[in-house]
């Protein structure tokens, strides 16, 4: 192709997406629409527009501009989103608010809502009614009825095998299952996750829960916040307890078994290599969902999540290829892209002004400039502490950047403790 024919087919797709992102800025298209009762085949006309008005808007948002990558081909998701963890920006996005099952994806807003509650060292003996209600055909750890657990064992159980037998017993401790689906769904309303509606605790399919990728991602940023949830989502394997054998009169015994994550991009297979600088965060597959998943990846310094929802290609792995994908994609176009859009703080949240110098993106749907009630992220200035290693943890501590949600305040810091670049290890 000639060079004139290039930028001929340049300069077209530029005016495209700005003819597009001028289509939305009637104020009629700024009310969230309400929620509906069952996931669609097609992306609403109309969809929330939570941290900007382009992330309302069916279909591929992304800024084209000269020096900004192509976004990668055969990306077969309903919905994806790609975000810098630091600043918040919406890099680009597919369907973003598009309502959707979220599989066990949810079991970040789960670990984000209830892992501060209990002590890790704490010890609980599970009782056959801990175990009730479990969806027929959940992946489960393998938890056995009047075992004794511990807190930290529950965690890896929900992180590294997705068990909803090991989330069951949690919410049993929580207070059961329908006083934690309402804690759920109070924190998802505090994090202005307005797309979500919890049924189940642990994303099994359910008639009416449904979650976004936009939201997923703030489930993701806000739990990674914590130090126990970034050891135990980045720990590729670790020892399980298992069941008490007995030999006669003589006192059980109990072996362990080792359980691996099973966070293709983190642990790898066959078909897939570990992503460069993973640390995180969980994954889901149902029959109403498809594979879902949420990844957060260190490179140069810089940050990021992307969340991809059901693709529509049915290859092994897909999902995993696909986010791989867009990771690329992201820290390629970091620096250079403008943002579609942003991630909200929490409600609780005290704004202050963007770093200097940080790009800027409108989430309100007012136009660029024009201040908006929440248009800009926050920062604070905040010491953190690193982050642990836990058992088969190939992570350590690594710079970064730190969200804080403390004393009702919600400070972005220069420096996150995520765990550390994955370790390249030899794998059994």
């Amino acid at each position: 192709m000639s060079a004139p024919k290039k930028i001929a087919k340049r300069s077209l797709l530029i005016t495209s997406a700005a003819l597009l992102t001028v289509s939305v800025t009637a104020p009629a298209a700024l009310a969230a629409p309400k929620p509906s009762t069952s996931p669609t085949t097609a992306p609403p006309a109309r969809m929330s527009q939570v941290g900007g008005a382009r992330l309302g808007v069916p279909g591929t948002q992304v800024n084209l501009a000269p020096g900004v990558p192509v976004l990668p081909k055969d990306l077969t998701a309903r919905s994806w989103i790609v975000t810098d963890a630091e600043s918040g920006d919406v890099l680009a996005s597919h369907n973003a608010h598009w309502r959707l099952p979220p599989a066990s994806t949810l079991k970040m807003l789960f670990a984000d809502t209830v892992l501060p509650r209990f002590p890790k060292d704490q010890r609980h003996q599970v009782l056959p009614t801990d175990l009730a209600g479990i969806g027929a055909g959940s992946s489960m750890v393998g938890i056995k009825e009047k075992e004794s657990y511990t807190v930290h064992d529950l965690w890896l159980g929900v992180f590294l095998r997705s068990g909803n037998d090991a989330v069951h017993v949690l919410s049993a401790m929580n207070g059961g299952v329908a006083r934690t689906v309402k804690d759920m769904q109070a924190h998802a309303d505090a994090l202005q996750a307005r797309d979500t509606h919890v049924v189940s605790p642990d994303g099994y399919d359910a008639p009416q829960q449904y979650s976004s990728a936009y939201d997923l991602t703030l489930f993701a940023r806000s739990g990674l916040q914590k130090k126990d949830f970034r050891e135990y989502c980045s720990t590729v394997r670790a020892k399980f307890p298992g069941a008490t054998t007995h030999k006669g009169k003589g006192k059980g015994t109990r072996e362990a078994f080792e359980i691996q994550n099973t966070n293709r991009l983190l642990s790898g297979d066959a078909d897939i290599s570990v992503y460069p600088g993973i640390a995180g965060v969980k994954n889901g597959n149902t029959t109403n969902a498809g594979a879902t998943f949420t990844g957060v990846a260190e490179r140069g310094g810089k940050v990021l999540l992307v969340t991809v929802m059901n693709p529509e290609k049915h290859e092994h792995n897909e999902v995993y290829k696909e986010t791989a994908r867009l990771l690329d994609w992201g820290f390629g176009a970091s620096g250079k892209v403008k943002p579609v859009g942003t991630l909200v703080p929490p409600l609780n949240a005290t704004p202050s002004a963007r770093p200097s110098g940080a790009p800027s993106a409108d989430v309100t749907g007012a136009p660029q400039g024009t201040a908006g009630a929440g248009s800009e992220p926050v920062k604070g200035a905040a010491a953190a502490q690193g982050g642990s290693r836990g058992a088969g943890t190939a992570l350590a501590v690594t710079a970064g950047v730190l969200v804080l949600l403390a004393g009702g305040a919600f400070l972005i810091n220069r420096r996150w403790p995520l765990p550390d670049l994955m370790r390249r290890r030899t794998r059994r």
